[in-house]
């Protein structure tokens, strides 16, 4: 794997886990096999039990603009990604001095901002498939 441009910026997990699906199904062969796969399976797996699984590039996209007016940062967006809140208190641990810069009304737009376009992900367990993860390992 190579760095292409070190300043491009963060990724979202929703990014990440479409490169990892890329990644797999391009089918790279690494020296180390093994420790790939099972990084690859590790790490889809996570990402699979995460609001990523369900989210969607256009639901993204949308969400971002709407959140211009809060003038957030873009750590503070890549956090709301990533863990889609859901009540204030989540949310006055991601936006930095929340009580400063946003009313309580402010706070209850954001969250329903991301109530409409980040869709909720599906309960899921942390059972480790060993079919699953064999496949990853052979491939």
């Amino acid at each position: 794997m190579e760095v292409v441009n070190a300043r491009q910026g963060a990724l979202t997990c929703f990014e990440v886990l479409n490169l990892l699906n890329e990644i797999k199904s391009s089918g790279s062969k690494q020296r180390n096999q093994k420790s790939y796969s099972t990084l690859l399976y590790a790490s889809k797996k996570y990402l699979k039990s995460r609001p990523a699984s369900v989210q969607t590039k256009e639901g993204i996209e949308n969400l971002m603009r709407a959140l211009k007016p809060f003038k957030l940062t873009p750590a503070e967006i890549l956090q709301i990604i990533d863990l889609r809140p859901t009540t204030s208190a989540i949310l006055s641990l991601i936006i930095e001095e929340s009580e400063a810069r946003l009313t309580s009304e402010q706070e209850q737009q954001i969250l329903e901002l991301v109530v409409k376009h980040l869709p909720e992900p599906e309960p899921i367990g942390v059972e480790v498939d060993i079919a699953e993860h064999r496949k990853y390992l052979n491939a």
